[in-house]
């Protein structure tokens, strides 16, 4: 069995839509995760046009997902940070601050979306660092980075569940460890940047955490809380996340560069971070945490 969810911005999934796609695909019942923005039904197998279909609901401002119904609630979170929790790329907006913000945005699209080696390219903008106040770290926090939507609400709304969330990033610890407690994570892995003096040296600790360490935190996770890879659902956006996309049970590229979309059976283009809610058969209802966006 295998279910269909539709997901779209809030008030942006027509009664209409929803019920053509469930007429035209066979499916089951109806069932409305949210009012105008969530709805998913069952059918026994997946449509030959899938992926056509598809194409034509992005034009409308719609995400449509079709996985196994099995085993849809997961007991583990494992989430990128920058672009995926937080709306910004931490070295960017650091770099922003030291006087080298285009050039180092130039290099993170390009590493995000995989055509630079990630810890080439990592150490590249780290070095650009050099000498830049530690105290600005504080500052960029403070005044830079905000949460994505829906990110409170996933996270609680899980842990309310029972599931484990970790924060896993090729970003910086000093970000992370603020991120992890402000959302509620259980736990948080990534590079520490170096300071000698309180400034930055521009270099960061051995070994990068890159994308090998984040399947690594997926298998060592998993195996401390005796669950498997299944049980996990995964988010993120950059090249770096896709070898932990393709080894949990559910990975979804969220609003992910191309080449990252390209390998991924699960996009979400237009929903927030609530979407992982909805893909695993949470009704708005059932969500703890966070608060409504106007």
């Amino acid at each position: 069995m295998f279910t269909t969810t539709l997901i779209a911005p809030e008030g942006a999934l027509s009664p209409a839509l929803a019920e053509a796609m469930r007429n035209a695909w066979g499916g089951g019942d109806l069932r409305w995760l949210a009012a105008d923005e969530a709805a998913e039904f069952d059918m026994g197998m997946v449509p030959g046009n899938r992926w056509e279909v598809w194409e034509e609901l992005q034009r409308a401002r719609v995400d449509l997902v079709v996985q196994p119904s099995e085993g849809r609630r997961k007991k583990m979170l494992l989430a990128d940070m920058d672009s995926t929790m937080i709306e910004q790329e931490c070295i960017d907006e650091l770099a922003e601050v030291a006087g080298v913000g285009d050039h180092v945005r130039a290099i993170t699209a390009r590493a995000m979306n995989g055509e630079l080696d990630f810890e080439g390219a990592l150490l590249e903008r780290v070095g650009l660092l050099r000498d830049l106040p530690e105290r600005v770290i504080g500052e960029v926090l403070e005044t830079r980075i905000t949460l994505m939507p829906g990110g409170p609400e996933l996270v609680a709304t899980m842990t309310a569940a029972g599931a484990y969330c970790a924060l896993v990033s090729g970003g910086f610890t000093a970000f992370t460890q603020a991120v992890a407690a402000r959302l509620g994570f259980h736990e948080n892995r990534a590079n520490t940047l170096l300071a000698k003096g309180g400034r930055l040296i521009g270099d960061v600790a051995r070994p990068i955490l890159g994308r090998d360490a984040k399947v690594r935190a997926l298998d060592e996770i998993s195996a401390r809380l005796g669950i498997s890879e299944g049980d996990v659902i995964a988010v993120g956006d950059g090249a770096n996340d896709l070898g932990m996309l393709a080894r949990a049970g559910t990975g979804v590229a969220l609003h992910a560069k191309p080449s990252v979309a390209a390998e991924c059976d699960i996009r979400i283009n237009h929903g927030d971070l609530t979407a992982l809610l909805y893909l695993q058969g949470y009704g708005r209802e059932e969500f703890s945490g966070g608060t409504r966006r106007p």
